[in-house]
């Protein structure tokens, strides 16, 4: 977290992570279409549309004596790319884990989640994190147990970790995530774009 004094300006930095093909682009792309900053997010894809090293924008929310200024990535999920992952989580200040709810991708969301752990190290514990089951829309049979994932991550040690389900390619859930990490950030905080 920046304070600009000069500027009267705070600059927040929001990771999106979790593995590959979670839904962290298009978590992304749905919050920039709805604050109508489309424009705003810049994206480095591979040649087959993944995203190579991350997706990066900004959002800017202005208040009486302050402003807001919120640098938003997606930590690449492809394992070939993982070099990249700390520098995007350099200096973060919050983060949204994003969970691929389809039962079968258990292992890729517990191997992200202990990467992310192995970054932090004890430090991990000190940053706001939400984790978004996302794809929570698919059938019940083929869903991941909430339960069975938050029991693996042995989550005891952190206070305050928050939870939404998400459904990133119609928006379900989304601008709760945000809303919700941002509070965490700043519990004081009231967003008008």
């Amino acid at each position: 977290m920046i304070f600009d004094q000069k500027n009267k300006e705070i600059q927040i930095k929001l990771v999106y992570y979790g593995p590959a093909m979670s839904g962290k682009t298009t978590s992304i792309k749905y919050l920039f279409n709805y604050y109508d900053k489309n424009n705003e997010l810049k994206s480095i894809d591979n040649t087959l549309g993944r995203t190579l090293f991350f997706d990066f924008g900004v959002l800017k929310f202005e208040g009486k004596e302050w402003s807001l200024k919120l640098l938003i990535y997606s930590a690449t999920g492809q394992d070939f790319y993982i070099s990249t992952r700390p520098a995007t989580l350099k200096g973060v200040d919050g983060i949204i884990f994003v969970v691929d709810s389809n039962e079968n991708n258990m292992e890729r969301n517990v191997r992200s989640w202990e990467e992310l752990i192995f970054f932090f190290r004890d430090e991990i514990y000190k940053i706001p994190i939400l984790i978004a089951f996302n794809k929570s829309d698919l059938e019940t049979d083929k869903k991941l147990k909430k339960e069975d994932f938050i029991s693996i991550l042995k989550i005891n040690r952190f206070e305050d970790l928050l939870f939404q389900n998400t459904v990133a390619i119609t928006g379900e859930g989304i601008n709760e995530s945000f809303e919700k990490i941002m509070k965490a950030i700043f519990p004081n905080l009231n967003l008008v774009a």
